[in-house]
């Protein structure tokens, strides 16, 4: 009797995949756990284990094909069907592994096994970091979830944490080493065996697009994990042509060459859609990419160092034409023949913001409005409510006030929550409200994320951002803390100005920025007389925001602002 195997639920709205590669063929005998294909998602690029195990009587995808949920992959026959045990909630790259970091059995090994302690999946499109100080040595012992070393990625500084306890044999990294996930970190032994990668554990921000770490000898490799908890556009162009279904596009080379040109054929670029969205945001031509991988699959590195080359002039774009969307950056001169000079890397936060600004204003046609803002009677409320804020754990600061209001401005102006998708050329309107306050630290900007603002009081609204700015400035804010961003608010008055053009922060479409409040002299008809002015300064995405739009929802702040019973209304 023939057993089907069908492809598993693959993760939260991911309906179906890309055939990348099919790994088995008729009269291959299976087992449970082994992989059987390579799948594309719109959210990763994964291996689909067997459930079942036997003889593989009929293979029923090819490579190139588009596969959903529940769609047979092929048959078996002879041994008995055996299913698979439960993995998490059923869904495929999310295994049931223990957050507590404990050690998973290693068949074969009892007590006191050898424990190799890879980095884990440090969240969506985090690839790896830059350690800071390793936290233990030869010799030490190690209790579970103690911390081994502390990381600096592209976002946030974490603590990885030891998945078991035993006596470090052997620290395989140190201070100032650049590592990626997957990547030995330390050897201990007198725990129990485990697999080389760690689970992803609390504060990570879930797993990501990249490939799981190699499992350590005689254990049974986990599938690599999907991004979980990020809504990516499902658009066929992060999806190779041919498996699309679409016609070859043209190349850039083609738009330009006028009425009649026929388009040289599109070649079918092996990439993740993670990575063509890199790419994409870069203004780079994915097609341009020389790819690493297996099979010439290109990666997010291979995007960074031809984007790299890109800037200090390496390549060009056809017929000489600067690469990467037309922009085109001059090498710097030889600085050491004016003088002595000091070269820093650009590491970790700094790196990655260099990066995003960089995209977010090549990708954005910004626009910048200004207003000032007469918060005179809001200092007084402010004076007089703020014993009440602070007895409940925060600071009613005009910050605090303004997330309230930004709010209620964005469900009368919805298209200030939105996201422009020019690829499927779509706006994505979001039904859930979340404000990013961004926080100025020694390692950089960092901007944690209140979720559901327009649900919470003022007062819930102070503690939590207070807490969050603690975080912040500590290094202990999460993946997830600082994700799921619709609009960004940074205030610069604590250190002064009195106004500056925030660069929106991609893929939000708008931003506001607050600069240092001051008493002027206001005109009121027949006098002037003294009030505190607050100047505002609100940048935002052309493509779908227009001025008039912006100039009224930031008349709809300011009169808030200064009429505060306006929000009871």
């Amino acid at each position: 009797m023939a057993n089907e195997f069908t492809l598993p639920s693959l993760g939260e709205n991911i309906k179906a995949g890309d055939v990348l590669r099919v790994l088995i063929k008729a009269g291959d005998a299976v087992v449970v756990d082994q992989p059987v294909l390579e799948l594309e998602t719109d959210k990763a690029t994964v291996e689909v284990p067997s459930s079942i195990a036997g003889t593989v009587a009929e293979v029923k995808v090819k490579d190139g094909d588009r596969i959903d949920v529940g769609q047979v992959i092929f048959t078996v026959t002879g041994e008995a069907a055996a299913a698979a045990p439960a993995v998490g909630n059923g869904r495929l790259g999310q295994p049931a592994l223990p957050n507590s970091g404990a050690a998973l059995p290693n068949p074969g090994e009892g007590g006191g096994a050898r424990v190799e302690v890879r980095l884990p999946s440090l969240g969506e499109s985090v690839k790896g970091g830059d350690v800071l100080r390793v936290l233990v040595k030869v010799g030490d012992a190690v209790a579970a979830d103690q911390g081994l070393l502390e990381l600096e990625t592209d976002k946030a500084t974490v603590e990885v944490p030891s998945p078991s306890a035993g006596v470090v044999k052997e620290v395989a990294v140190k201070d100032g080493d650049h590592i990626d996930v997957g990547q030995l970190v330390v050897v201990l032994e007198g725990g129990a065996g485990q697999a080389a990668a760690l689970p992803p554990s609390p504060g990570f921000g879930g797993a990501s697009g990249a490939q799981a770490a190699p499992a350590a000898p005689g254990t049974t490799p986990m599938p690599p994990t999907a991004t979980a908890g990020v809504a990516v556009p499902a658009v066929a162009a992060s999806r190779p042509a041919a498996a699309a279904g679409l016609p070859p596009a043209a190349s850039p080379a083609a738009k330009g060459a006028g009425t009649g040109a026929v388009a040289p054929p599109r070649p079918n670029v092996p990439a993740a859609p993670s990575v063509r969205r890199m790419a994409r945001e870069l203004g780079l031509d994915i097609a341009d990419v020389p790819g690493s991988g297996k099979g010439g699959r290109i990666t997010q590195d291979d995007v960074r160092a031809h984007a790299k080359n890109v800037i200090t002039g390496k390549v060009t774009g056809p017929a000489g034409a600067p690469a990467g969307g037309g922009f085109a950056f001059e090498p710097l001169p030889d600085f050491s023949q004016f003088g002595a000079i000091e070269r820093k890397a650009m590491r970790g936060i700094r790196r990655k913001t260099a990066e995003h600004m960089v995209a977010a204003w090549h990708t954005i046609p910004h626009v910048t409005q200004f207003e000032k803002v007469d918060i005179t009677a809001l200092e007084q409320l402010r004076k007089q409510f703020g014993k009440r804020v602070e007895a409940a754990g925060g600071k009613l600061t005009v910050t605090a006030i303004i997330t309230k209001v930004i709010a209620v401005a964005m469900r009368k102006f919805p298209q200030f929550n939105a996201s422009v998708d020019l690829a499927a050329e779509e706006v994505v309107y979001k039904s859930y409200l979340n404000v990013g306050i961004a926080v100025d630290t020694e390692r950089g900007l960092l901007v944690p994320v209140l979720r559901d603002v327009d649900t919470k009081s003022i007062t819930q609204i102070a503690a939590e951002l207070a807490q969050l700015a603690e975080k912040a400035r500590t290094g202990k804010l999460t993946m997830d803390e600082m994700s799921g961003g619709c609009f960004t608010i940074t205030n610069l008055g604590g250190i002064g100005g009195t106004a500056f053009t925030p660069i929106v922060n991609h893929p939000e479409v708008a931003i506001m920025g607050m600069s240092r409040s001051a008493m002027e002299p206001v005109w009121n008809g027949t006098s002037f007389e003294p009030r505190m002015m607050l100047p505002l300064s609100l940048s935002y995405d052309h493509r779908i925001i227009d001025g008039a739009d912006a100039m009224r929802f930031l008349r709809f702040v300011a009169e808030a602002l200064e009429q505060p019973f306006l929000l009871a209304l």
